[in-house]
């Protein structure tokens, strides 16, 4: 009787313990998750400084601005239609879906693995990498568009290009099926940003006097510890842009991924810093600056599969691949002031064919061909539809500032004021 009375009393004691243990990992989990959204959210404050840091004197509240309203702009179309575009919880292995407006708590299918986090942690982690690649596109069109029409493009992209390139992966659509991996968005973010970039640049043009009969000038930017502040506080931030990818507090998880994701960054700055010096003869800090950034997103897509040595040899190609891609961008008369399209376009590409080399995956997944099919698709998507809304934007309002705004700066042209007194 005693031994009877002493099993259902123990009984109850484990399942106290157990049901404590699962409420407080789910805590940790919801915890770590919403600290990696505020890591994220500091990323804007990063970009924000280098790109204000990377453009002339005159141009810096109208970059601040812009930055501003990506985040506000993003927050806004992602509670409205993007979260639910993204993440719609049917039509599993398809290519789009008909979404549902504004936030519902009470969908608690959001996805199959939904369960380690509420509802608003997830919406508020995924809303800080919406407003992302708006805010690459910012960068490389700055110095010479319209405030206006691009703001029309920025809340167009987050709200229905992003969203819908991401559900093919993230929310279980058709590239998901097709074994395409993605860990954090080599491709999903960076390359789709940077390829809407591209079709901007494009459309716009290169800026007055960057390419003359004589070459190529450079425009210098105006304030390199802006701008070096800002890749210390994007690479700060990627802790929690990839580190708050794992989805869980777990240990194994987030350490392997702070690491890689740290020695990719590191092995970036090195190989740009040796790339850049033999091919301009010159200790280049911008190169190295880009080629911290160029490492952090090469290693995006794969930094939870692969391991310390191989992220290492993804940052080298990474850093390496920054100055030959500046230099191709510039014979080809792309003129992009910060060096995003190479940064987040042709990093982001290697990052994710990456994973196909280095990943240590389940067969079938993030193959060569999967890899190469979810880049093609992705960035073909996002470049063509970014391509015809910044040529429907340039033949209806026009999108380019007239040559005395570009010559007087578009702080005074739009803003009426100036950065520094």
């Amino acid at each position: 009787m005693n031994i009877s009375l002493f099993n259902v009393s123990s009984a109850v004691e484990l399942s106290t313990v157990v049901t404590a243990t699962e409420f407080n990992a789910f805590s940790t989990n919801n915890l770590w998750l919403l600290v990696a959204a505020t890591l994220v959210f500091m990323m804007h404050l990063g970009f924000s400084a280098l790109e204000a840091g990377f453009v002339r004197r005159k141009n810096v509240v109208n970059i601040l601005y812009k930055n501003m309203m990506i985040i506000a702009i993003g927050l806004m179309t992602y509670w409205f239609v993007g979260f639910n575009l993204m993440y719609p919880g049917t039509n599993a292995g398809g290519f789009f879906t008909f979404p549902s407006f504004f936030l519902d708590p009470g969908n608690d299918g959001l996805t199959p693995a939904y369960g380690d986090y509420t509802y608003f942690t997830d919406f508020i982690f995924q809303a800080m990498f919406a407003a992302t690649g708006a805010t690459i596109v910012s960068g490389a069109v700055a110095e010479r568009i319209k405030l206006g029409p691009f703001l029309v493009f920025a809340t167009l992209f987050v709200m229905l290009i992003y969203p819908i390139t991401g559900f093919w992966k993230w929310g279980y659509g058709w590239l998901d099926a097709l074994g395409f991996y993605d860990f954090a968005g080599s491709t999903l973010v960076h390359a789709v940003g940077g390829s809407a970039a591209l079709a901007g640049i494009i459309v716009l043009g290169p800026r007055k006097g960057k390419y003359t009969k004589k070459g190529m000038r450079a425009i210098r930017g105006h304030n390199m510890p802006l701008a070096a502040l800002g890749v210390f506080l994007l690479w700060f931030g990627w802790y929690g842009f990839n580190g708050g990818s794992v989805l869980s507090a777990d240990p194994a998880g987030v350490s392997l991924v702070f690491v890689t994701t740290s020695l990719a960054a590191a092995a970036g700055a090195v190989a740009a810093a040796i790339s850049s010096f033999i091919i301009f003869k010159s200790h280049d800090v911008s190169m190295v600056m880009n080629g911290i950034l160029g490492g952090l997103v090469g290693i995006t897509a794969s930094a939870d599969v692969v391991d310390v040595n191989s992220a290492v040899v993804i940052g080298l190609v990474a850093g390496i691949l920054i100055p030959i891609s500046v230099t191709i961008f510039d014979k080809l008369k792309l003129d992009d002031p910060v060096g995003a399209t190479s940064v987040h376009l042709t990093c982001g590409i290697w990052g994710t064919l990456a994973v196909s080399i280095f990943g240590n995956l389940d067969a079938g997944i993030g193959t060569i061909t999967a890899q190469s099919i979810g880049i093609l698709a992705c960035v073909s998507f996002s470049f063509i539809l970014s391509l015809g809304l910044f040529t429907l934007l340039h033949k209806t309002v026009g999108i380019r500032v007239s040559e005395e705004e570009e010559e007087k700066g578009l702080d005074i042209g739009e803003h009426e004021m100036t950065a520094y007194s």
